[in-house]
């Protein structure tokens, strides 16, 4: 079994509305080693709305009454994990 590694950060431009309404916005990366996780985290700090940015090695768990949490991976969020994305690209 491959040592899992999470990313996680506070969205606040989707925190407090919509699918997160009078929750926070909480964004989980599933990635495959340190090395994708500081990829999703220096792209994520290229993003002023990302606040609270985390690497971890267990899985966070959030209490849904107080937290909207999307779960993202290499599959269904694949430029989160190219080195310097959001530096180089506007989106």
């Amino acid at each position: 079994m491959n040592k899992k590694y999470y990313f996680t950060m506070t969205n606040t431009f989707l925190s407090g509305w919509g699918r997160a309404e009078n929750k926070k916005n909480k964004v989980v990366f599933e990635c495959d080693s340190m090395d994708e996780a500081i990829i999703v985290k220096n792209n994520a700090k290229n993003r002023d709305e990302m606040k609270c940015i985390n690497i971890v090695t267990k899985k966070p768990y959030y209490d849904s009454n107080f937290y909207h949490v999307s779960s993202k991976t290499k599959e269904n969020c694949n430029v989160w994990f190219i080195k310097d994305y959001f530096k180089n690209n506007i989106d």
